[in-house]
């Protein structure tokens, strides 16, 4: 496996569910060299609680378990995890049609066929890290967008790297996708800090200096939204 994937694995965390304990060892073996944290499960309700009570980027489920079946796992997220934030690969024995057609619907990003060899699931991951570097830029207009990993912005030729704080604030904006309100700023990103309206004004206009204009929108009296790029 080349060095360059195992650098970009390195950042993200794994839940892998496989209820034969021999695969499971191996398999969980070789992620630990990849990935910065590998939470194992033995089986569908193991894997769901791991999912609940920590932050993981990506799930590989066989689909035969016990208590929770690999596809009933799969359904359970995905009818919390709306945005599809976690990538999940599924392996199964089973190459019939109607599995697969059932794979296809929970948005997955791979359905791999057992035997699960080092060269399967290494075509897996690189497909896994494609669709995060995607979901990592946000584009304001055709020839704009922002770096969510790096903190960057880019404008044409330009590079404008943001602080903690404005990327944090940028990143509040991209997630609700609705106004953000005085007080939710001020519960977020000031913490324990008293937020004055002039400090926050103040704050806008340096961080707007950095965006492509009329990024910002100013609900007055309310609070903040982003201008959210035409599909």
């Amino acid at each position: 496996m080349k060095n360059e994937l195992i650098e970009k694995l390195s950042k993200y965390n794994v839940v892998y569910a496989e209820d034969e304990r021999g695969i499971r060892e191996n398999i969980g073996e070789f992620l630990s060299l990849l990935f910065n944290k590998v939470l194992i499960a033995s089986n569908g309700e193991e894997a769901y609680t791991l999912y609940k009570n920590h932050h993981a980027d990506l799930m590989i489920t066989d689909i035969k378990m016990p208590k929770l079946s690999g596809i009933e796992l799969v359904k359970k997220i995905r009818e919390e995890d709306e945005d599809d934030e976690i990538h999940i690969i599924v392996v199964s024995a089973h190459t019939e049609v109607d599995y697969m057609l059932k794979a296809v619907e929970l948005h997955l990003i791979r359905y791999i066929v057992k035997p699960l060899t080092e060269s399967k699931l290494t075509e897996a991951l690189e497909r896994f890290l494609q669709t995060q570097e995607k979901q990592s830029l946000f584009s304001f207009n055709k020839d704009s967008y922002f770096n969510l990993d790096t903190n960057e912005v880019f404008i044409g030729n330009d590079v404008q790297l943001l602080t903690k704080k404005e990327a944090d604030f940028l990143k509040l904006l991209m997630k609700t996708k609705k106004i953000v309100s005085y007080e939710e700023i001020e519960n977020t990103l000031w913490l324990d800090d008293f937020m004055s309206l002039n400090a926050l004004r103040l704050f806008i206009k340096n961080l707007r200096k950095k965006l492509p204009k009329d990024v910002i929108k100013n609900i007055q009296g309310i609070g903040y939204q982003i201008k959210l790029p035409h599909r």
